[in-house]
């Protein structure tokens, strides 16, 4: 098993060398004539060794996009279309969606691995904790000894802060933030390429969030392996993303640079979720929440979803449904991503918060 792995430089994040490409991913909820349409062509694009935060309100899609994306989708979800490209070490591009069960299960640890929402609840209790590392180790890797499972399992339960004296643990014997950590290593075993944790840090104290979120930072680094990071909260996404993807009621409205959509965000929605949180630093200020609620997916209105809420509606919003395009303030500045008619320079006026304009220095 691999040790070590080449430090990650800030220009190797940045290069554009993706390794997960999803392109117009339509998932349904439902069978029959008049399913309701989760997912309607999202696209979205992982580099190799980044941190990809993916935020939005509870029920906008993001663990959907997810678990479709890798086929664990659970029924009575339907992949209706799109492609979801991986591209290996080896340089090797390969369609998820197409693969055969042998083929997905072989993918599945080795090339990816997800950590699911609420992973700490998801130990058996009644076996230790190195017999369920161990018989994730062998199910997926049919060439390992139990010798080198159990030594492997050792080394990835120290590699994220365990002593390897808890293989002998059962999960009621741990801590919430230890068996998060165990789950961490699971998804770690084989060492995939694209690790995918969905709110990994619910349920934990902060002073646990912040000892997990320092821990995937350390092994992002010392591994090289993506990750794409779902919350609600982003402003906890700054911590440890270096792109962030945001998700209202199925699509993405907006994907930028991590610390410039936390201070300068363009979509309106993106502005309303960075107000519904209390600031990481600096002095307390009042939040304000997005009034009113995500729209009812099976009854979508016409125009942009997020129009009944947002402050700075316009008359064509309602009947227009605006795409994601391209924006920057400069040559020299990062592109990013916004579904806003505030935005594809037919406005009148934009609003200051909103407007492309250089931050205060």
């Amino acid at each position: 098993m691999t040790t070590t792995a080449p430090a990650l430089t800030h220009a190797t994040l940045q290069a554009a060398d993706p390794i997960l490409e999803i392109k117009n991913l339509s998932v349904d909820y439902g069978f029959g004539d008049d399913p309701t349409h989760v997912l309607q062509d999202v696209s979205l694009t992982l580099n190799r060794g980044e941190v990809l935060g993916l935020a939005g309100e509870s029920g906008c899609g993001k663990s959907t996009l997810a678990y479709g994306a890798t086929r664990l989708l659970p029924p009575p979800g339907v992949i209706r279309g799109g492609e979801v490209i991986f591209t290996g070490r080896d340089g090797v591009k390969t369609d998820i969606l197409t693969l055969n069960d042998k083929d997905l299960r072989t993918a599945r640890w080795r090339d990816f691995a997800i950590v699911f929402q609420g992973a700490m609840n998801s130990l058996n209790p009644v076996h230790r904790v190195g017999t369920q590392l161990i018989d994730a180790i062998k199910a997926h890797d049919k060439t390992a000894t139990k010798q080198e499972a159990r030594e492997r399992a050792a080394y990835v339960l120290e590699m994220v802060g365990i002593n390897a004296d808890r293989l002998k643990a059962y999960p009621h014997q741990l801590s919430g933030g230890m068996r998060q950590r165990v789950m961490i290593a699971m998804a770690l075993v084989l060492e995939p390429e694209l690790l995918i944790m969905d709110e990994p840090t619910t349920a934990l104290d902060v002073v646990m969030q912040r000892q997990i979120l320092e821990e995937i930072t350390d092994l992002r680094d010392r591994l090289g392996f993506s990750v794409i990071f779902i919350t609600h909260d982003v402003s906890l996404l700054v911590e440890v993303a270096d792109r962030i993807a945001i998700m209202y009621a199925g699509e993405i409205v907006e994907a930028a640079d991590a610390k410039d959509a936390y201070l300068r965000p363009r979509h309106p929605y993106t502005k309303g979720l960075l107000n519904s949180f209390p600031p990481l630093r600096g002095p307390r200020r009042e939040l304000q929440g997005i009034p009113g609620s995500p729209p009812d997916m099976a009854q979508l209105p016409n125009g942009c979803r997020f129009a009944d809420r947002c402050p700075f509606v316009m008359d064509r919003c309602r009947t227009e449904d605006p795409a994601l395009s391209r924006t920057a303030l400069k040559m020299s500045e990062p592109e990013r991503l916004v579904a806003c008619h505030l935005h594809d320079g037919k406005a009148s006026e934009v609003p200051a918060e909103l407007a492309l304009q250089a931050p205060q220095k």
